[in-house]
Protein backbone atom coordinates (compact mmCIF):
# COMPACT_ATOMS: atom_id res chain seq x y z
CA UNK A 1 0.00 0.00 0.00
CA UNK A 2 1.76 3.70 -1.35
CA UNK A 3 1.76 6.43 1.10
CA UNK A 4 -1.47 8.45 -0.82
CA UNK A 5 -3.70 5.44 -0.16
CA UNK A 6 -2.41 5.47 3.84
CA UNK A 7 -3.19 9.09 4.16
CA UNK A 8 -6.71 8.32 2.20
CA UNK A 9 -8.06 5.67 4.40
CA UNK A 10 -6.82 7.76 7.58
CA UNK A 11 -8.65 10.82 6.19
CA UNK A 12 -11.41 8.12 5.64
CA UNK A 13 -11.09 6.93 8.97
CA UNK A 14 -11.07 10.63 10.38
CA UNK A 15 -14.19 11.42 8.64
CA UNK A 16 -16.22 8.60 10.17
CA UNK A 17 -14.85 8.97 13.66
CA UNK A 18 -16.22 13.14 13.24
CA UNK A 19 -19.45 11.87 12.39
CA UNK A 20 -20.14 9.45 15.03
CA UNK A 21 -19.19 12.41 17.27
CA UNK A 22 -20.96 14.74 15.50
CA UNK A 23 -24.37 12.66 14.79
CA UNK A 24 -25.73 13.10 18.58
CA UNK A 25 -24.73 17.37 18.43
CA UNK A 26 -26.80 17.60 14.96
CA UNK A 27 -29.72 15.56 16.59
CA UNK A 28 -29.84 17.45 19.90
CA UNK A 29 -29.74 21.26 17.55
CA UNK A 30 -32.59 19.70 15.43
CA UNK A 31 -34.67 18.50 18.25
CA UNK A 32 -34.41 21.94 20.01
CA UNK A 33 -35.68 23.83 17.51
CA UNK A 34 -38.87 21.41 16.23
CA UNK A 35 -42.25 21.49 18.10
CA UNK A 36 -42.50 17.93 20.55
CA UNK A 37 -44.66 15.81 18.72
CA UNK A 38 -42.29 16.16 15.55
CA UNK A 39 -38.78 14.73 17.42
CA UNK A 40 -40.09 11.37 17.19
CA UNK A 41 -40.75 11.13 13.37
CA UNK A 42 -38.76 9.32 10.96
CA UNK A 43 -36.35 9.05 13.90
CA UNK A 44 -34.11 6.50 11.15
CA UNK A 45 -34.28 9.21 8.64
CA UNK A 46 -32.41 12.54 7.58
CA UNK A 47 -35.82 14.05 8.94
CA UNK A 48 -34.57 13.81 12.38
CA UNK A 49 -31.33 15.67 11.72
CA UNK A 50 -33.46 18.71 10.64
CA UNK A 51 -34.87 21.68 12.23
CA UNK A 52 -38.82 22.15 11.40
CA UNK A 53 -39.35 23.06 8.19
CA UNK A 54 -41.26 25.87 9.83
CA UNK A 55 -38.68 28.82 10.35
CA UNK A 56 -40.95 30.92 13.12
CA UNK A 57 -41.16 27.36 15.19
CA UNK A 58 -37.26 27.30 15.27
CA UNK A 59 -37.13 29.49 18.58
CA UNK A 60 -40.41 28.53 19.85
CA UNK A 61 -38.84 26.09 22.20
CA UNK A 62 -35.89 28.64 23.79
CA UNK A 63 -39.14 31.24 24.43
CA UNK A 64 -41.16 28.55 26.34
CA UNK A 65 -38.00 27.37 27.87
CA UNK A 66 -37.30 30.98 29.33
CA UNK A 67 -40.65 31.24 30.63
CA UNK A 68 -40.82 28.56 32.43
CA UNK A 69 -37.75 28.36 34.21
CA UNK A 70 -34.97 31.38 35.16
CA UNK A 71 -32.16 30.22 32.77
CA UNK A 72 -30.64 33.86 32.69
CA UNK A 73 -29.73 33.39 36.48
CA UNK A 74 -28.21 29.96 35.68
CA UNK A 75 -26.48 31.01 32.88
CA UNK A 76 -24.99 33.98 34.60
CA UNK A 77 -24.02 31.70 37.85
CA UNK A 78 -22.19 29.16 35.46
CA UNK A 79 -20.42 31.92 33.81
CA UNK A 80 -19.35 34.26 36.79
CA UNK A 81 -18.11 30.41 38.62
CA UNK A 82 -16.21 29.17 35.09
CA UNK A 83 -14.74 32.88 34.86
CA UNK A 84 -13.85 33.39 38.23
CA UNK A 85 -12.43 29.96 38.90
CA UNK A 86 -10.78 29.81 35.30
CA UNK A 87 -8.77 33.54 36.53
CA UNK A 88 -8.00 31.73 40.19
CA UNK A 89 -6.55 29.09 38.57
CA UNK A 90 -4.16 30.40 36.17
CA UNK A 91 -2.67 32.64 39.01
CA UNK A 92 -2.54 30.28 41.48
CA UNK A 93 -1.30 27.46 39.58
CA UNK A 94 1.10 29.48 37.91
CA UNK A 95 2.73 31.61 40.92
CA UNK A 96 3.25 27.35 42.35
CA UNK A 97 5.12 26.35 39.21
CA UNK A 98 7.15 29.20 38.84
CA UNK A 99 8.08 28.75 42.50
CA UNK A 100 8.61 25.12 41.61
CA UNK A 101 10.90 25.95 38.75
CA UNK A 102 12.60 28.88 39.64
CA UNK A 103 12.98 28.73 43.71
CA UNK A 104 15.28 26.59 45.93
CA UNK A 105 13.61 26.14 49.47
CA UNK A 106 13.77 22.59 51.85
CA UNK A 107 12.04 20.18 50.85
CA UNK A 108 11.02 20.74 47.30
CA UNK A 109 11.91 17.76 45.90
CA UNK A 110 9.64 15.90 48.48
CA UNK A 111 6.69 18.30 47.89
CA UNK A 112 7.27 18.26 44.50
CA UNK A 113 7.14 14.19 44.46
CA UNK A 114 3.88 14.38 46.25
CA UNK A 115 2.20 16.55 43.92
CA UNK A 116 3.13 14.41 40.92
CA UNK A 117 1.89 10.68 43.03
CA UNK A 118 -1.17 12.91 43.88
CA UNK A 119 -2.04 13.28 40.27
CA UNK A 120 -3.61 9.31 40.22
CA UNK A 121 -6.14 9.99 42.90
CA UNK A 122 -9.82 10.64 41.81
CA UNK A 123 -11.14 14.18 42.33
CA UNK A 124 -14.24 12.02 43.90
CA UNK A 125 -11.72 10.62 46.94
CA UNK A 126 -11.39 14.01 48.85
CA UNK A 127 -14.89 15.28 47.81
CA UNK A 128 -16.29 14.37 51.40
CA UNK A 129 -12.86 16.15 52.82
CA UNK A 130 -13.46 18.98 50.81
CA UNK A 131 -16.89 19.60 52.27
CA UNK A 132 -16.14 19.21 55.67
CA UNK A 133 -13.03 21.68 55.14
CA UNK A 134 -16.09 24.15 53.61
CA UNK A 135 -18.30 23.67 56.49
CA UNK A 136 -15.32 24.60 58.87
CA UNK A 137 -14.86 27.65 56.77
CA UNK A 138 -18.68 28.32 57.28
CA UNK A 139 -18.70 29.24 53.12
CA UNK A 140 -21.60 25.96 52.00
CA UNK A 141 -24.29 27.57 50.40
CA UNK A 142 -22.12 30.55 48.67
CA UNK A 143 -20.65 31.34 45.86
CA UNK A 144 -17.08 31.03 47.62
CA UNK A 145 -17.61 27.50 48.42
CA UNK A 146 -17.80 26.78 44.68
CA UNK A 147 -14.78 28.40 43.85
CA UNK A 148 -12.29 27.84 46.26
CA UNK A 149 -11.81 24.27 46.24
CA UNK A 150 -11.39 24.42 42.27
CA UNK A 151 -8.76 26.62 41.65
CA UNK A 152 -5.42 25.03 42.92
CA UNK A 153 -5.17 21.56 40.34
CA UNK A 154 -1.87 19.45 40.56
CA UNK A 155 -1.90 19.17 36.95
CA UNK A 156 -1.87 22.48 36.24
CA UNK A 157 0.71 23.09 38.38
CA UNK A 158 2.99 20.52 37.23
CA UNK A 159 2.35 21.98 33.55
CA UNK A 160 2.97 25.62 34.48
CA UNK A 161 6.35 24.37 35.80
CA UNK A 162 7.40 22.37 33.11
CA UNK A 163 7.04 25.92 30.88
CA UNK A 164 8.66 27.99 33.41
CA UNK A 165 11.79 25.23 33.63
CA UNK A 166 12.60 25.86 29.89
CA UNK A 167 12.95 29.13 30.28
CA UNK A 168 16.60 30.25 30.60
CA UNK A 169 17.61 31.06 34.13
CA UNK A 170 20.15 33.98 32.23
CA UNK A 171 16.76 36.05 31.36
CA UNK A 172 16.02 36.31 34.75
CA UNK A 173 19.52 37.28 36.58
CA UNK A 174 19.57 39.90 33.88
CA UNK A 175 16.06 41.37 34.47
CA UNK A 176 17.10 41.25 38.37
CA UNK A 177 20.16 43.80 37.57
CA UNK A 178 17.59 46.31 36.28
CA UNK A 179 16.26 46.47 39.74
CA UNK A 180 13.31 44.04 38.65
CA UNK A 181 11.56 41.91 42.03
CA UNK A 182 10.11 37.93 41.80
CA UNK A 183 7.05 39.50 41.78
CA UNK A 184 7.75 41.95 38.54
CA UNK A 185 9.65 39.04 36.90
CA UNK A 186 6.62 36.81 37.23
CA UNK A 187 3.74 39.39 36.00
CA UNK A 188 6.14 41.01 33.45
CA UNK A 189 8.18 38.24 32.01
CA UNK A 190 7.36 34.64 32.93
CA UNK A 191 3.58 35.27 32.68
CA UNK A 192 3.54 36.34 29.53
CA UNK A 193 6.38 33.90 28.09
CA UNK A 194 3.83 31.01 29.21
CA UNK A 195 0.66 32.31 26.45
CA UNK A 196 0.25 28.16 25.38
CA UNK A 197 0.37 27.20 29.06
CA UNK A 198 -2.43 29.81 30.24
CA UNK A 199 -4.77 28.47 27.81
CA UNK A 200 -4.26 24.94 27.94
CA UNK A 201 -5.16 25.89 32.03
CA UNK A 202 -7.29 28.36 30.83
CA UNK A 203 -9.39 26.21 28.50
CA UNK A 204 -9.27 23.18 30.70
CA UNK A 205 -10.33 25.21 33.58
CA UNK A 206 -13.17 26.53 32.06
CA UNK A 207 -14.83 23.45 30.61
CA UNK A 208 -13.93 21.35 33.84
CA UNK A 209 -16.08 24.37 36.18
CA UNK A 210 -18.85 24.82 33.32
CA UNK A 211 -19.80 21.19 33.48
CA UNK A 212 -19.12 20.65 37.56
CA UNK A 213 -21.89 18.76 38.88
CA UNK A 214 -21.80 17.04 42.11
CA UNK A 215 -19.57 19.48 43.95
CA UNK A 216 -21.98 22.30 43.23
CA UNK A 217 -24.87 20.24 43.93
CA UNK A 218 -22.95 19.21 47.49
CA UNK A 219 -22.33 22.60 49.08
CA UNK A 220 -25.33 24.86 47.53
CA UNK A 221 -29.37 24.67 48.72
CA UNK A 222 -30.38 28.22 47.18
CA UNK A 223 -31.48 27.84 43.82
CA UNK A 224 -30.57 31.20 42.63
CA UNK A 225 -26.76 30.19 42.96
CA UNK A 226 -27.06 27.20 40.64
CA UNK A 227 -25.07 26.78 37.82
CA UNK A 228 -26.83 25.54 34.40
CA UNK A 229 -25.50 21.95 34.83
CA UNK A 230 -27.34 21.81 38.45
CA UNK A 231 -30.16 23.83 37.00
CA UNK A 232 -30.37 20.95 33.42
CA UNK A 233 -31.67 18.15 36.62
CA UNK A 234 -34.57 20.31 37.74
CA UNK A 235 -35.61 21.46 34.10
CA UNK A 236 -35.41 17.73 33.26
CA UNK A 237 -37.76 16.44 36.18
CA UNK A 238 -40.20 19.13 36.64
CA UNK A 239 -43.22 18.05 35.26
CA UNK A 240 -44.43 18.57 32.49
CA UNK A 241 -41.08 17.13 31.10
CA UNK A 242 -40.62 18.36 27.29
CA UNK A 243 -37.77 16.61 25.41
CA UNK A 244 -37.65 19.74 22.94
CA UNK A 245 -36.57 22.21 25.82
CA UNK A 246 -34.62 19.49 27.56
CA UNK A 247 -32.81 19.80 23.90
CA UNK A 248 -32.52 23.76 23.90
CA UNK A 249 -31.29 23.97 27.55
CA UNK A 250 -27.98 21.37 26.33
CA UNK A 251 -27.58 23.29 23.18
CA UNK A 252 -26.94 26.12 25.62
CA UNK A 253 -25.04 24.65 28.16
CA UNK A 254 -22.81 23.32 24.81
CA UNK A 255 -22.06 26.33 22.73
CA UNK A 256 -20.07 28.38 25.09
CA UNK A 257 -17.74 25.36 25.17
CA UNK A 258 -17.73 25.36 21.57
CA UNK A 259 -17.01 29.14 21.44
CA UNK A 260 -14.03 29.13 23.96
CA UNK A 261 -12.11 25.41 22.28
CA UNK A 262 -12.37 27.76 18.74
CA UNK A 263 -10.76 30.34 20.70
CA UNK A 264 -8.54 28.61 22.33
CA UNK A 265 -7.57 25.95 20.21
CA UNK A 266 -3.99 27.01 18.64
CA UNK A 267 -2.47 27.61 21.58
CA UNK A 268 -4.18 24.63 23.35
CA UNK A 269 -2.53 22.38 20.87
CA UNK A 270 0.84 23.80 21.70
CA UNK A 271 0.05 23.55 25.47
CA UNK A 272 -0.92 20.10 25.37
CA UNK A 273 1.81 18.70 22.99
CA UNK A 274 4.21 20.64 25.70
CA UNK A 275 6.09 23.16 23.34
CA UNK A 276 6.52 26.91 23.56
CA UNK A 277 7.80 28.54 25.92
CA UNK A 278 6.69 32.60 24.29
CA UNK A 279 10.69 32.26 23.33
CA UNK A 280 11.58 33.45 20.18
Amino acid sequence: MNKKSKKTIEYLFMILLACIFIFPLIWMIASSMKPEQEIYVDMGGIQSLLPSMNPTQWFETYQELFSRFNIIQYIFNSVFYAVMITAGSIVVNAMAGYAFAKFEFIGKKIMFGLLIALLILPAETILITQFTVAHSLGILNTRLAVILPLIANMFFIYLFRNFFKAVPDEIIESVKLDGANYWTIFWKIMLPMSKPAIATVGTLTFIASWNDYLWPLMVLTDTEKLPLQVAITNINTTEPVYTNQVMAILTISTIPLIIVYVVAQKYLLQGMGGSGTGIK
